[in-house]
């Protein structure tokens, strides 16, 4: 059976000025370079488009220059709009479905350490909004904690759920997810383990790196389908050298210094974000000049 919104796709970065306001010309040129690659779609409004540091107003922004860019090609286009207010949420949903996106997805709300069931009261009211199809998110590194499964089960037993993006490294309580409920859309979060995930059945990924690495990650995907284990350890390890930089750098502004040293006008992360380490493009430099990571760079 096919599932809705399957594959691989890039959790896309911002393009901001460098007195840090959204920039369309410098979000295009991020989805020039993006759109080269080897993916299912675009992730726009989430985390790692620092769409917690941008306004309704940008977000909304984003939203319209993104599917400007890539409203003739087969790219799904889905727009994160979890916001910490339900009614900025709605409005960016609501947005998104006039645009004309393939489908939405929420990180929980985190601003408070909300109960389960205002959590799952927000989900409810968020995916009746709009007739788009809804992936809902775990991601314990945000909200400070796992979701039950019985949580996790309620929550894509809701109208208009149709999947989960899972970014934990508790894979056996994704497998317990998976059994119980089949039929829905597994996406995984975390680049640097994906191939673990993709081993356990998940139907895509939505990641960070993708912005740099689209193409390998659509080549591990693929490698995946076709049962290729050394293929995916391969890949993989490529995945986990930039991934072991990026730690040293920080991962979004990494992202970006990486994208410039490869020709792409994309700008800086925004304040508070700052490059890490005591020579961040150094660190960058000795993995992205290795030939087995360049022969992925479009």
């Amino acid at each position: 059976m096919s599932k809705v919104l399957a594959g691989m796709h890039v959790a896309l970065i911002s393009g901001f000025s460098d007195n840090g306001a959204f920039d369309p010309k410098r979000q295009e040129n991020i989805l020039e370079y993006v759109m080269r690659q080897n993916v299912t779609g675009l992730y726009v409004g989430g985390s790692s488009g620092e769409g917690a540091l941008m306004s309704v107003a940008e977000l909304s922004a984003q939203q319209e220059v993104v599917k400007g860019v890539a409203q003739d090609t087969n790219l799904e286009l889905i727009a994160h709009v979890g916001l910490p207010s339900l009614r900025d949420s709605i409005e960016l949903a609501k947005r998104a479905q006039s645009l004309g996106y393939h489908g939405l997805s929420a990180l929980p709300p985190h601003a408070y350490p909300y109960s389960q069931e205002e959590i799952y009261e927000y989900y409810e009211v968020l995916a009746a909004a709009t007739d788009l199809p809804m992936i809902v998110y775990e991601v314990p590194v945000r909200t400070g904690r796992p979701t039950p499964l019985d949580q996790m089960i309620r929550l894509l037993d809701l109208p208009n759920v149709k999947g989960i993006k899972y970014t934990s490294s508790d894979l056996f309580a994704l497998a317990q997810l998976q059994k119980a409920r089949p039929n829905s859309t597994y996406f995984f979060g975390f680049d640097e383990i994906i191939s673990s995930a993709l081993a356990l059945g998940v139907d895509g990924g939505i990641g960070t790196t993708y912005n740099v690495l689209g193409s390998l990650y659509g080549a591990l995907y693929e490698a995946a389908a076709a049962s290729d284990m050394k293929k995916m350890q391969q890949l993989q390890r490529i995945s986990q050298d930039y991934v072991s930089a990026l730690l040293v750098t920080g991962v979004i502004p990494g992202t970006k210094l990486t994208l410039e040293m490869l020709g792409v006008d994309c700008g800086p992360a925004r304040a508070p974000f700052k490059l890490r380490g005591e020579d961040p493009r150094k660190t960058l430099e000795a993995v992205i000049s290795d030939p087995a990571f360049r022969e992925w760079i479009v």
